[in-house]
């Protein structure tokens, strides 16, 4: 149950303008439709600001490029008829792919609505208003706006940094920043939310500091794979060799000390259950959950949780429009969860828990999606499966009958951005460096924490197949493992590439006689209308809206966008103020 300092969401939400969600980015308008004279008059009045900023502007990459850009790139997913899945999974998107420019424009909607924050409050705050809330608040925009830079420089491969809104409405005409910079600008953010956030959430479902520390964790891996040496990033260090192996010790180290720091000092704990952390009672702002955009149950379109709509496969286990039955689980992925080879410990693994909540094969028993306790929802009896393949069961929490949230077009559940099981496997990561393996004694007991909560085996030793595949499976459907595996091409390019090329992208796997799910004797990889992935394919192409009219985000015949660097001013936080 959200606590009220949400219920004023909805009301400032009719203050914004909804268009700037899916429009082009050069076209973000101080769309804060506030009396901006009068309105920052009090504490309160800061935090209702805010609220915003955890879910309307972030509508159009949840409804479909959390998962689409997430998992589908990642081949988590295979969706042959969804043209905002497809292009992404096979490597034939273009600059005017659907779904890109949404992606791109939400991001920028992030980052003009942080900005428009940052600068309302800065400079329209009254007396009424306490330093201590004045710099929370701006800590608070700093996060998003943090997050949505290291989204753009992880997919993109470099963006448009801006810090004024109507600057770049005045002229948008401007070179982009390469991906090192765009990172190093998240960085900075996150570390200025993480010492100026509260230590405590002022309201069920806001950050606090260790939210921004566990940010951190992930944006330090990424940097330590960018920045070539052992230093911090001044640049002019960026890597050039892409196949060196090794990574920045400097940001190992700092990603290890940042995840320490949530797991020792933070509010968080591992849920009992994995099946707690997706059923519909205990979804929301559990135990686990470090940062969860907050849908409105009941919400329409901005507030609302749309993704459910593309995932579920029927309206018997979802309120209203379902159009996901033909978007279900990759064949590789449903491989290791039903018959991984595990290299270390020398058995093939059946990850039956995590499958049964990610996803949904025939014969499996859902009690919490039938209105009948004594009749419980068997998938494939109950109602015909997928032709394809198995259906993606995470994140569908069933009718309103069952759940009494779920209306039309909204599940009325949150979404995942950040959880502690990801804090956990950042931490062994960072530990595991530049090493082939560890044997640490605090990153085994993080790492297997999750696979016991899962009843698989623990590990003695971890080494890079191992948290890939751990990485995989715990956060399977939640937009994460794309960037997973990106970050590694920072420094294993070829691998990665080598690594997405042999995996069976576009395969439908059902068998309908038998109700197994196997490939078909005649299938060869790549699937129907699979390319073949190079370098280039580990970023996205511009949009052609935003090239267009800006031609400094055209890129040249190999693809590489020209970028001129970011002047960065003195860096506002030191490392003995974080750590």
């Amino acid at each position: 149950m959200k606590t009220n300092i949400f219920k004023y969401t909805i009301a400032l939400a009719g203050m914004l303008s909804l268009g700037s969600c899916a429009e082009d980015f050069l076209d973000q308008k101080n769309s804060y439709q506030l009396s901006q004279d009068n309105f920052f008059t009090s504490n309160e009045a800061v935090s209702q600001a805010i609220t915003p900023l955890y879910d309307y502007v972030w509508y159009m990459f949840n409804d479909k490029a959390y998962y689409g850009m997430g998992d589908g790139r990642a081949n988590n997913i295979t969706a042959q008829y969804s043209d905002y899945i497809y292009p992404y999974t096979n490597f034939t998107e273009s600059g005017a792919s659907n779904g890109l420019n949404d992606a791109w424009s939400a991001f920028y909607s992030v980052i003009s609505q942080a900005n428009n924050t940052i600068n309302n409050i800065r400079n329209y705050s009254t007396s009424g208003v306490s330093e201590t809330a004045k710099t929370q608040g701006i800590a608070e925009a700093r996060f998003m706006r943090g997050l949505a830079y290291w989204y753009v420089g992880s997919l993109w491969g470099c963006g448009v940094i801006y810090e004024n809104t109507q600057d770049l409405v005045n002229n948008y005409v401007v070179s982009p920043s390469s991906r090192p910079d765009v990172i190093e600008f998240a960085i900075r953010d996150m570390e200025y939310a993480a010492v100026n956030l509260p230590a405590t959430s002022p309201a069920a479902g806001r950050i606090n500091k260790y939210a921004a520390y566990g940010m951190l964790s992930r944006f330090y891996l990424s940097m330590a794979g960018l920045v070539a040496g052992d230093n911090r990033y001044d640049g002019n260090n960026a890597q050039t060799n892409f196949i060196s192996g090794t990574r920045n010790s400097y940001y190992l180290n700092a990603a290890r000390q940042a995840a320490a720091k949530v797991i020792n000092d933070g509010p968080y704990k591992l849920a009992d259950t994995y099946a707690e952390l997706f059923a519909a009672a205990t979804f929301n702002n559990n135990s686990e959950s470090i940062f969860q955009l907050q849908w409105q149950a009941g919400a329409a379109a901005g507030l609302a949780q749309s993704m459910t709509r593309f995932l579920a496969w029927s309206t018997q286990v979802n309120q209203g429009n379902s159009w996901g039955g033909s978007t279900y689980c990759s064949y590789d992925l449903w491989q290791e969860f039903k018959e991984y080879a595990d290299p270390t410990l020398g058995i093939t693994i059946d990850d039956a828990t995590r499958r049964h909540y990610c996803v949904a094969s025939y014969g499996e028993s859902y009690p919490e999606l039938s209105t009948d306790p004594a009749k419980p929802y068997i998938y494939g009896e109950s109602e015909q499966a997928s032709s394809q393949g198995a259906n993606i069961k995470k994140y569908v929490v069933g009718t309103n009958a069952v759940n009494g949230i779920s209306v039309n077009n909204n599940s009325g559940v949150n979404t995942y951005m950040m959880r502690l099981a990801e804090v956990y496997l950042n931490y062994a990561e960072a530990v595991l460096g530049n090493n082939a393996t560890t044997n640490d004694a605090t990153a085994l007991q993080y790492f297997n924490a999750l696979r016991q909560r899962a009843g698989v085996p623990a590990k003695n030793k971890i080494g890079y197949e191992d948290l890939r595949h751990e990485f995989r499976l715990e956060t399977a459907f939640e937009g994460l493992y794309w960037y997973f595996l990106v970050r590694r091409g920072y420094y294993q390019q070829q691998e990665v590439v080598n690594y997405v090329n042999n995996q069976n992208r576009n395969a439908s796997y059902y068998e309908s006689s038998t109700h197994t799910y196997k490939l078909s004797d005649t299938y060869t990889k790549p699937g129907p209308s699979v390319s073949t992935a190079t370098a280039r394919n580990l970023v996205l192409p511009l949009p052609e809206t935003d090239s267009t009219k800006n031609p400094l985000l055209k890129s040249d015949a190999d693809g590489n966008v020209a970028t001129t660097p970011f002047t960065f001013g003195e860096r506002e936080v030191t490392d003995a103020q974080l750590f």
